[in-house]
C-alpha cells in the first residue's frame, strides 16, 4: 500500500528544509514491533528550527504525528496519512551538564543514555531510566516510570514547537502528569528538558542501575519483538496478574503472541501483522473483563488506519465492566 506524495501535492513543503523527508516510509523498519504500514511522509528534521519552519508551511489539514524510538507503538496495516515526525539523534541527541544538578537533554536521547549520563554526572534519581526502552519524547509525554520513580520527579522544564512551528516553554506543573500520562497539548512536539537529580556516589547509582537492568532481564521478554507493557496496570491490580487470571499466557493470535514470561507483554513471534497483534490484545482485554470485571486499558498506543474491510472492535464488542 501507499500513499499521494506530499511533496508533489505541496511542491514548496521541501524548499529551505534541512532536514531528511522519505514518502511512504514503512513503519515496520522504526518499530519494535516490526510491523505497520507506511507513512505517507517522514521528515526527521536537522534542528529545532528546521522543525518549527516545516510546521509553520504545513497547511493544517495535513495531521501531524511524533514518533520517537517507537517502543511502545502498534501502527496498523493500513499506514499512517499526513506526516510522521521523528527527531534525529544527530539533531536532537545531546545532553548537557548545565550546573545545579541540572541536565539538559535532547528528546531523541534513549532513557537508558540519561540515565548513564546522569550517573557519569553523579546525580541520583535517573537510575530507573536504565531499564525503559523508550526515548526521552516518548517519556515526556507518558510520563514514564518504573521501580517506584516517574518522569515527573526529575523534569523541570521542556521545550514543545507546536502545530502553527510556535516555540513554547513549558514547566513541570504545566504538563498535567498523571499515571502514564500528561494533559500537554496533543499537537506539541517536545525537542528537549532539564531535569534535575540529587548527588549521589557514582558506585550507588550504578548499583540501582545494575539492579534495575537485572531485574528486566530476568522479568521481560527484552530480546523479542515488543512494545513493552501492552495495558496499563488498573488502581489496585497488577495488569499481568489479571492476564494471567483470565488464562491468556501464551495466548496466540497468528504470529502475536502474550509472552509466556512475562503476560503483559505482546510479542511478535515472527510474522505477526498488526492486525494480530492488536486483535489479540482486544481478545486479552475481553476475556480480563468477563474473566475480573476489570475493563484493562491499552499502555501500547495502536495508530493508523486498518488495512482493506480489517477491523478490530474494542474487548471485540462486549460491554459492561469498570473503567481500569
Amino acid at each position: 500500500m501507499s500513499f499521494p506524495d506530499l511533496l508533489e501535492t505541496i511542491p514548496d513543503l521541501s524548499q529551505n528544509i534541512r532536514g531528511r523527508l522519505t514518502v511512504n516510509q514503512p513503519m515496520s523498519a522504526v518499530t519494535w514491533f516490526r510491523t505497520g504500514g507506511p507513512a505517507q511522509l517522514m521528515f526527521q528534521p536537522a534542528d529545532e528550527q528546521d522543525l518549527a519552519a516545516f510546521l509553520a508551511k504545513l497547511p493544517e489539514d495535513v495531521p501531524v504525528l511524533p514518533v520517537g524510538l517507537g517502543s511502545n507503538l502498534l501502527i496498523r496495516d493500513g499506514g499512517l496519512t499526513g506526516v510522521v515526525i521523528r527527531l534525529s539523534a544527530k539533531g536532537f541527541g545531546y545532553i548537557e551538564e548545565i550546573g545545579h544538578n541540572r541536565l539538559r537533554v535532547g528528546a531523541a536521547v534513549p532513557d537508558k543514555r540519561l540515565a548513564e549520563a546522569a550517573a557519569h554526572e553523579r546525580l541520583g534519581g535517573f537510575a530507573f531510566y536504565a531499564g525503559i526502552p523508550g526515548g526521552v519524547g516518548g517519556a515526556l509525554k507518558m510520563n514514564a516510570g518504573a521501580h517506584g520513580t516517574e518522569t515527573r520527579q526529575r523534569m523541570v522544564e521542556l521545550v514543545a514547537i507546536n502545530r502553527r512551528g510556535e516555540r513554547h516553554v513549558l514547566t513541570n506543573a504545566d504538563m498535567g502528569y498523571g499515571y502514564r500520562h500528561s494533559s500537554a497539548a496533543h499537537d506539541l512536539i517536545f525537542t528537549e528538558a532539564v531535569f534535575e537529580g540529587v548527588p549521589a556516589s557514582e558506585d550507588e547509582i550504578r548499583q540501582k542501575m545494575a539492579d534495575v537492568i537485572t531485574h528486566r532481564e530476568k522479568a521481560q521478554p527484552i530480546r523479542e519483538k515488543t512494545g513493552g507493557s501492552t495495558f496499563k496496570n488498573p488502581d489496585g491490580h497488577s495488569a499481568w496478574k489479571l492476564v494471567d487470571e483470565a488464562g491468556c499466557r501464551g495466548l496466540t493470535i497468528g504470529g502475536a503472541q502474550m509472552s509466556e514470561m512475562h503476560c503483559n507483554f505482546m510479542i511478535n513471534t515472527g510474522t505477526a501483522t498488526g492486525h494480530d497483534l492488536e486483535l489479540l490484545g482486544e481478545t486479552v482485554r475481553a476475556r480480563v473483563l468477563e474473566t475480573t470485571g476489570v475493563a484493562l486499558e491499552w499502555e501500547i498506543k495502536r495508530l493508523g488506519l486498518f488495512e482493506g474491510e480489517a477491523s478490530v472492535e474494542p474487548f471485540l464488542g462486549k460491554k459492561g465492566g469498570k473503567a481500569a
